[in-house]
């Protein structure tokens, strides 16, 4: 029954990489173009508690991001807003998205066409730390660059 169990949950994970609307970047399936984005430019920045504003480090970080996306013209991403657990899921869905669409205004006023970025707020529904301090909220308070499916 183990196995049987085991083998049930390869297939449903193996599913979900092979499917035309699957995300790849951070811990999700990579292809080609995403193992090379991740490899050469960094994909995610910090924000500060309640603020979408981009600060010099995830300007830094953003322009790798930028370097990587105008050697790779025909590739199109989703910048995905994050919040930590604080604050209602309204709230952090709102803030979620402006995460993403200050990542994204940055990536455009430094030359990356507005139609190959596309956003989407998860508030805090997807912590990448779980834990009720600083440390862990610091962590979830982010904006992460994923490469598209198809790319």
């Amino acid at each position: 029954m183990k196995k049987l169990l085991g083998l049930f949950c390869v297939i449903v994970a193996l599913s979900g990489c092979s499917s035309m609307g699957t995300l790849f970047g951070g811990a999700e399936c990579e292809s080609k173009m995403a193992k090379d984005f991740m490899a050469n430019a960094e994909d995610r920045v910090f924000f500060a508690f309640d603020s979408s504003a981009i600060s010099p480090d995830s300007a830094e970080i953003l322009d790798t991001q930028v370097k990587w996306l105008k050697k790779h013209t025909n590739v199109n991403v989703v910048v995905q807003g994050y919040c930590d657990e604080r604050g209602t899921r309204e709230y952090n869905l709102a803030l979620g998205e402006r995460r993403a669409n200050a990542v994204k205004q940055y990536l455009v006023s430094k030359g990356i066409a507005a139609d190959r970025i596309s956003t989407i707020s998860y508030g805090k529904e997807r912590p990448a730390v779980l834990g009720s301090n600083e440390a862990a909220w610091a962590q979830n308070r982010r904006a992460v660059t994923v490469i598209k499916a198809g790319n």
